[in-house]
């Protein structure tokens, strides 16, 4: 007689392990890709702000945690927008309708250092 559960479980095992080894190499990738482009300044004005929180349930303990990610649109005197992940130190101190200059390489945000004007 055939087990499902001995065949369903190495399937299971074999498809997160995939996607784990996936991810990092992702995420390799693309640090590796953001690390030989050039850090670009630009002027820019900051158009919208947005979050996204993860919320994180842990089985055994019956506890749960959260994580949010901070994004924030930029857009370029020619038009051109770029949305970037953005820390949450960096996130506090923005307002959409800043102007300022922009510093980013490749997908990574380096700065924005806003311009006063009185």
């Amino acid at each position: 007689m055939f087990n499902f559960m001995s065949f369903i479980f190495p399937v299971f095992f074999i498809l997160f392990f995939g996607m784990f080894i996936f991810i990092i190499i992702r995420n390799v990738k693309e640090w590796a890709h953001n690390n030989k482009q050039p850090i670009i300044p630009v002027d820019s004005t900051i158009i919208s702000k947005r979050t996204n929180v993860s919320h994180h349930h842990h089985g055994d303990t019956h506890t749960t945690s959260s994580s949010t990610t901070y994004y924030v649109t930029f857009q370029f005197d020619n038009g051109e927008r770029l949305e970037l992940r953005v820390p949450g130190e960096q996130y506090g101190l923005m307002a959409e309708g800043d102007k300022g200059v922009l510093s980013f390489q490749g997908t990574r945000f380096i700065s924005f250092e806003r311009k006063i004007t009185y």
